[in-house]
């Protein structure tokens, strides 16, 4: 039996360990497929755009689509440049709750991963007055809440993170 496009698809439950973070993210992004573009051009399981692939040394987009290796590299490798970015703001907010959402350093980087570093800078510093959604309603304060309490910590804050 298949399951149909309006049945909901869990992730495997991997806890709140890191590797259950990324799979967590990747199932809300793409349901963990790498080779699927969206319709607003962002690319596989963790849905890359342009400016995020050229950020961690993506040169080939289509060699970048049909590598599972890379993909994941170039995940982590924005994750070490959305925590250098973000450094002093997770020290700051992380246990604090704004606009009803407990503060983490996972679900900060995964809002990252959604809207960018800029704008969870912006809700932050609003203290959730200012949110951002994406093209598909989905807000940066449901990216924290979704996102809260995974262990991130072996992720390195890195400036220039290439994969």
């Amino acid at each position: 039996m298949t399951p149909d496009e309006n049945t909901e698809v869990a992730p495997p439950f991997l806890g709140r360990s890191f590797n259950g973070f990324k799979e967590a993210l990747a199932h809300s992004e793409s349901r963990g497929n790498y080779f699927v573009v969206n319709s607003y051009g962002y690319m596989g399981k963790y849905q890359f755009g342009a400016s995020a692939m050229k950020a961690v040394g993506v040169k080939n987009k289509e060699a970048f689509l049909h590598d599972p290796e890379m993909q994941e590299r170039a995940f982590e490798a924005i994750l070490q440049r959305n925590k250098w970015i973000l450094r002093e703001y997770i020290d700051r907010y992380a246990g604090q709750t704004i606009g009803g959402v407990k503060i983490t350093e996972s679900g900060i980087l995964a809002a990252a991963h959604l809207g960018g570093a800029l704008n969870v800078k912006r809700f932050l510093r609003s203290y959730g007055e200012q949110g951002f959604e994406d093209a598909f309603g989905t807000s940066i304060r449901y990216y924290m809440k979704k996102f809260a309490g995974y262990d991130v910590s072996h992720i390195k804050p890195m400036r220039r993170a290439r994969i």
